[in-house]
């Protein structure tokens, strides 16, 4: 019986195997391209824009570094792909990812391990840096749940963990144009990967 397809055809003219990813076939342009029209929150965000992944991973990476300043940058970059399967297998909200079980779990660790291993980082990160990473990611879930997803604090506080007010004091998040959010995507993957 012949396979099902799969594999996608990127605009870098690059052909990315889904079930098992080669880290010569990822390109950060089409990882910036797939996160910046992605939308996160199933597009149930205020806005005349969506609030994309690349907007969000954009965020995670600046939490990250405003928690822990003295971390090397190759953490710093892993926080900014923390999330960069999702620009060929979409993002899903934690609910759906549940229900999908293991299977998903699974998919996302191989492209993830071959994203790591074509900048430079190990395929799977240190427990402490990803626990680190994942804190950046839960506070970032609380600002974009009360600032654009239409939570309350008390719900988001029950949910995501209330994080310390003087780190998210005057912090906004601003919805673009998805040319704009890959635009500066591409700008701090580029001056990250120049600093590891």
């Amino acid at each position: 019986m012949k396979q099902p397809r799969a594999w996608q055809r990127m605009l870098s003219g690059r052909r990315l195997d889904l079930l098992d990813p080669s880290p010569l076939d990822i390109e950060v342009e089409d990882i910036a391209r797939g996160l910046s029209f992605q939308a996160r929150w199933n597009g149930q965000t205020r806005g005349e824009y969506p609030y994309s992944v690349a907007e969000h991973s954009l965020l995670v990476e600046d939490l990250f570094h405003r928690l822990y300043p003295r971390v090397a940058a190759r953490w710093r970059l892993a926080a900014l792909l923390h999330d960069a399967p999702e620009f060929v297998i979409g993002d899903m909200i934690s609910p759906v990812k549940s229900a999908v079980g293991p299977g998903y779990k699974a998919l996302d660790d191989r492209l993830m391990a071959a994203i790591h291993l074509r900048f430079g980082l190990p395929a799977t990160l240190p427990a402490e840096v990803k626990k680190k990473i994942k804190r950046a990611d839960r506070i970032s879930a609380w600002m974009e749940a009360v600032q654009i997803a239409g939570f309350d604090e008390i719900e988001a506080n029950r949910i995501f963990g209330k994080p310390d007010s003087t780190l998210v004091d005057g912090m906004e998040i601003r919805l673009r144009p998805p040319a704009d959010v890959r635009e500066e995507f591409l700008v701090r993957f580029g001056r990250l990967l120049t600093l590891t």
